[in-house]
């Protein structure tokens, strides 16, 4: 058998259409649901359960490197990325997302990240479905703010392998963003979140024996290559019918998928 057997390339090339459509439909990255799937598959091949959430986590996360620039592409020919805010984000990012990568990704034990993973995606799904109007004079902070804001979401995103937009898209909602602007400029974020992340979860592997041919630490390469090709094709799919659809709407299939993420990895965390 060779790195990936048939069935497994026709998972993740499902498993990378459907995310990357996700992408960019709500600018989530793709690793929020990617990561679940992704750990059921490494699991059901052998890996050990605690480094297979890792593995998936890490995988995922370098799979929206790709996802992002073809998600922000199609946001961006529709006017729906703030770039200013991008710019003042982005540092913070970068900082939060190496130290998540090299330092807490690596000391933190498998069940320990799934629980996390599923404690802060379960909290953005319940503030989104409330879906309560902020304050109208709500507004952004400013740009020392927004560059702590950033260093939260680069951290958490790299904890849980995804990218940003569960943190993101509610807090510039909450600040007033529009939602559509909020899911571009999510998407955006993507690249630097990724980029960060897995420069770090690379130098927290260094020296970990492959758990499946192909493995580098803990990033699974023949994975990421199919899941990136599959995301990379579906993200502007995504992005088109986004902006063809109710906000409302939106908010509450962002929701949704969030929750049932949130339950997924719950169940993992727990053992189940």
């Amino acid at each position: 058998m060779g790195v990936l057997d048939a069935l497994l390339v026709a998972e993740l090339l499902l498993l990378g259409s459907a995310t990357g459509f996700l992408a960019g439909l709500l600018g989530v990255g793709g690793g929020m649901t990617m990561v679940p799937f992704l750990g059921f598959m490494l699991v059901h091949r052998g890996v050990e359960p605690g480094l297979a959430v890792k593995m998936a986590i890490a995988t995922s996360m370098a799979t929206i490197v790709f996802t992002s620039i073809a998600s922000v592409r199609a946001h961006h020919a529709r006017g729906a990325v703030r770039w200013d805010l991008l710019r003042t984000l982005a540092p913070g990012i970068v900082i939060g997302g190496l130290a998540a990568g090299a330092g807490a990704f690596a000391v933190l034990q498998g069940p320990v990240l799934a629980l996390l993973f599923a404690g802060f995606v379960g909290f953005s799904a319940v503030q989104m479905w409330r879906d309560r109007r902020p304050r109208p004079s709500r507004r952004l902070p400013g740009p020392i703010g927004r560059t702590a804001v950033g260093g939260v979401i680069g951290f958490v995103s790299g904890l849980v392998g995804a990218g940003g937009a569960f943190v993101s898209v509610p807090f510039m909602t909450w600040c007033n963003v529009p939602i559509r602007e909020a899911v571009g400029t999510s998407a955006a974020l993507g690249f630097p979140i990724a980029v960060a992340n897995v420069a770090g979860y690379l130098v927290a592997g260094r020296g970990l024996a492959p758990a499946l041919p192909g493995a580098v630490g803990y990033l699974y390469l023949p994975a990421l290559a199919v899941l990136a090709t599959a995301s990379v094709l579906l993200a502007p799919v995504g992005a088109r019918v986004a902006h063809r659809t109710d906000t409302t709407r939106l908010k509450k299939v962002f929701a949704v998928l969030l929750l049932a993420l949130a339950s997924s990895m719950l169940w993992q965390a727990l053992g189940r």
